[in-house]
């Protein structure tokens, strides 16, 4: 790795300080309108449902601070029901929350009814940085349901507090729904619908990902090996593999996976830097039974998830080689853009 790549803990610390930043912004924020809610609720309790209250105060705040943008009746009737599920105004400051954009919050109000759910994705979102397009897809695809769920043998090869860590990278399934392709377009028109779409694919592996290279080669004994992805995660400190299959999980696929994996963390891993190598196997389909007994005999740290298309998504699915092809390019010049 060169750059900050070989930095993980350098870049860990600068996404922390910025993270602190904005969360110490977003909490007086959310606090404002928390009051405003509470002071809202307050007021209905005092006078009639009719009497415009909501309008009347929007009305004077808009008066009183001309140059302050969202003020709006809408976004009261958002603070009144963020000062109704979260009751304390403590518990705002406490809460993770607290620590989000206004626009999240209004996405949680809106697309969760359960305050239990409100509460994990609020954490989630707090832990990661998620933008709002990102919390909006993970609330839509219900990754509370999905993440940490795809079967592996992590807690039979890795140490116990490491293998809860690498759990937490799989889900299952994976939502790829946004892979569809026309079948007439022309091969310009579908690379470049694949470039989009392979983009979120990439984000969908989850917070902390970065792009380390394809086709990474290995010579073992004379013998050419090549890694089609490799990515590194700055949050756990670790290289994990990642296999695209287009077909139904064969047990065969989780023993070459296996082998990556083994290269990766013998020939790439620092071990006293580092956490150990894992590997990520995506299938259109699996036996679970059979996947249990696959993952049985490894010795080596590999998980084996779903993703999931519809029928018509499936069939103009283009082959494994493109597919991988596609998303090292993406990446490449995401990560050029980034620079």
């Amino acid at each position: 790795m060169s750059g900050l790549r070989g930095q993980p803990q350098l870049v860990r610390r600068a996404h922390e300080a910025r993270f602190a930043v904005q969360r110490k912004a977003n909490t007086e924020v959310v606090a404002l309108w928390w009051f405003i809610g509470h002071t809202i609720i307050e007021r209905q309790q005092a006078e009639p449902w009719g009497s415009g209250v909501l309008a009347r105060l929007a009305a004077d705040l808009r008066a009183e601070f001309p140059t302050m943008k969202g003020f709006s009746e809408s976004n009261l009737r958002y603070a009144r029901r963020l000062a109704e599920a979260w009751p304390s105004e403590d518990a705002i400051r406490q809460q993770p929350v607290g620590e989000l954009p206004w626009s999240h919050t209004i996405q949680l109000l809106d697309k969760l009814e359960d305050q239990h759910l409100r509460d994990w994705y609020a954490a989630q979102d707090a832990y990661h940085g998620w933008s709002r397009a990102v919390l909006q897809h993970q609330i839509a695809t219900r990754l509370h349901e999905r993440s940490g769920a795809a079967p592996s043998n992590f807690a039979s090869v890795l140490e116990q507090g490491d293998s809860e860590l690498a759990q937490q990278l799989t889900k299952d399934p994976y939502a790829l729904d946004f892979l569809a392709i026309d079948s007439d377009a022309t091969e310009r028109e579908l690379e470049e619908r694949l470039t989009l779409r392979v983009v979120q694919t990439l984000r969908e592996l989850g917070a902390g990902f970065s792009f380390v290279g394809r086709q990474v080669h290995f010579d073992v004994d004379g013998d050419d090996f090549f890694v089609d992805l490799l990515f590194f995660n700055w949050q756990q400190v670790r290289f994990v593999v990642v296999e695209l299959k287009t077909s139904k999980f064969d047990p065969r696929d989780a023993g070459q996976l296996g082998f990556y994996v083994a290269l990766v963390d013998d020939r790439m891993r620092i071990t006293e830097l580092h956490a150990p190598t894992v590997g990520i196997l995506l299938v259109t389909d699996k036996n679970e039974t059979v996947v249990k007994y696959s993952l049985a005999g490894s010795t080596q740290p590999v998980a084996v998830s779903r993703y999931e298309l519809s029928q018509a998504e499936q069939a103009t699915l283009p082959a494994e080689e493109t597919l991988t092809r596609i998303a090292t390019e993406v990446a490449e010049s995401d990560e050029t853009a980034a620079i």
